[in-house]
């Protein structure tokens, strides 16, 4: 006599659920949604880092200050594409200043050294600025913030908060994903700043983005499951099917991506020799509400919004206005 057949396994789309671990545990979490190819078994030689003299912080606090001369032809590309790659936001030095820094702290949490003591990790630390003043200087950045109010087109941001991200040698890809659910904000008007601490080559697995940004409608019927490899699998062949444009070019020193939060974005395996380190920082319009329900895929947010409920004000202490500099005018925080 056969066996009764089983029934499917069903696809798990509940994540109506609140996120009860740390953002590290979010970040193992996440990049086990992504569909990998075979294992590295052979690392490539990351290029040598840049032999240039470490600015003093001042420098660096005087560089970031610093306006960028971002054009309007920058803007219409942004609006439409949902993403931007600006060369020379940071200058060398001030590359190699960040990473060191990050370097610090990344190997005082996790107690090994990056740049090979590490492999097959995706590390993070975040709400590294409020005790660190050099950070701090990057993370508030007054050109920075100015890129992304002029690309939003919005008055004024403030910071959702800082992300170090560390790809390890050998770690696998990031799946497909925008960031629209994980910031659990009433506004489309949210933009990272991606700043590479050293040049990526393809072979370190650069950020890659579909664009124009309305691609994400495409993939909207795409059931978000929380376990498994469906959904990134599931939007690469969409997009394939479509023959939807995808920008993945190397990071020169100094250059830092924006992407909105509609715009749809992936990265390869780190097949180098180095830590893929990157400061990620996310910043809003001034004004945006709590949604109602946020979800696990937000994370740990009320550790970014500490005090800031669902339906509130997205305007804790920790989410300055980083732009305009000084000015509490616009803040729309009652």
């Amino acid at each position: 006599m056969q066996d009764a057949p089983q029934p499917a396994t069903m696809p798990d789309t509940d994540v109506s659920q609140p996120w009860d671990k740390d953002n590290q545990a979010w970040w193992d979490w996440y990049v086990s949604l992504a569909d990998n190819e075979e294992e590295i078994t052979a690392f490539e030689a990351a290029p040598p880092l840049p032999d240039v003299p470490l600015p003093s912080d001042e420098a660096v606090i005087a560089e970031l200050a610093e306006p960028y001369p971002l054009t309007g032809e920058d803007v219409a590309f942004f609006q439409e594409n949902g993403f931007i790659k600006l060369k020379g936001v940071f200058s060398p030095g001030a590359v190699l200043k960040l990473r060191g820094e990050l370097v610090r702290l990344l190997e005082a949490e996790f107690g090994a050294d990056i740049d090979g003591g590490v492999q097959d990790r995706f590390l993070s630390l975040e709400m590294v600025w409020p005790d660190n003043p050099l950070l701090r200087a990057y993370v508030l950045s007054p050109r920075v913030a100015k890129i992304c109010a002029d690309l939003l087109r919005v008055p004024a941001v403030r910071l959702y908060h800082d992300n170090v991200l560390s790809k390890e040698p050998g770690c696998g890809r990031t799946p497909w994903h925008f960031d629209d659910h994980h910031f659990p904000l009433d506004s489309h008007d949210v933009v990272t700043a991606w700043a590479p601490a050293q040049a990526i080559p393809l072979a370190m697995g650069p950020l890659a983005f579909a664009h124009p940004i309305d691609v994400w409608k495409l993939v909207d019927a795409v059931a978000f499951e929380k376990s498994g490899t469906n959904y990134d699998r599931g939007v690469a062949e969409t997009f394939a099917r479509n023959n939807v444009a995808v920008d993945e070019t190397p990071f020169e020193i100094g250059e830092v991506s924006f992407h909105h939060n509609l715009n749809f974005h992936t990265a390869a395996r780190n097949r180098t020799d180095r830590s893929r380190v990157v400061l990620a920082n996310t910043y809003y319009a001034d004004g945006a509400r709590i949604v109602d329900s946020p979800t696990m895929v937000s994370g740990d947010w009320q550790k970014f919004m500490p005090g800031v409920g669902p339906g509130d004000v997205a305007a804790s202490p920790l989410n300055p206005v980083c732009w305009p500099v000084g000015d509490a005018a616009g803040s729309r925080d009652e």
